[in-house]
């Protein structure tokens, strides 16, 4: 590879490099850490101090505890990676919304079937609302790990499988 064309691809590569690099993402993903572990601590708390409270109470606080331990075990697993895989953790991501917004959703359309309570029509809308925003972000990132993936095979298949 001549001089100019190492200067030509570091010239490319660098933008990419400090974005992939960038402390913003960092600081985004320590702040998800601290305040999902800090609304699971007090929430577990709560479920774990009070034995009086009923059933459904106890069952949407173990739920609460579960969804901010998996964003908390995100965050650390982004965090734990030498450098940001923008691609892969919006993918995750995105499962982890759909998941815990698909569950927010039955339950609200469950309080309202079963309890015969109006709110639960109206939180079910918002959880559908919600379900689609989070669809949608989980389709935008699949399409953008995909084409990705096309990238690095592309240019696999140009030098050889050595990209």
């Amino acid at each position: 590879m001549t001089p100019n064309r190492i200067e030509s691809a570091t010239a490319i590569a660098s933008p990419i490099v400090d974005a992939e690099l960038s402390l913003g993402p960092r600081i985004a993903h320590g702040a998800l850490l601290s305040v999902a572990l800090a609304a699971t601590v007090v929430v577990t708390a709560l479920w774990l101090t009070e034995p009086d409270l009923p059933y459904r109470t106890r069952a949407a606080l173990i739920a609460l505890s579960l969804i901010g331990a998996t964003w908390a075990s995100y965050a650390l697993w982004v965090l734990m990676q030498r450098r940001v895989l923008f691609a892969r953790q919006r993918l995750v991501a995105g499962w982890i919304a759909v998941a815990f917004t698909s569950v927010f959703t039955a339950g609200a359309f469950a309080i309202a079937i079963f309890g015969n309570h109006a709110s639960g029509l109206a939180a079910g809308a918002m959880g559908l609302a919600l379900l689609a925003v989070a669809g949608r972000f989980l389709v935008r990132a699949r399409t953008r790990l995909n084409a990705l993936q096309e990238r690095l095979r592309e240019l696999e298949a140009m030098h050889g499988g050595a990209a």
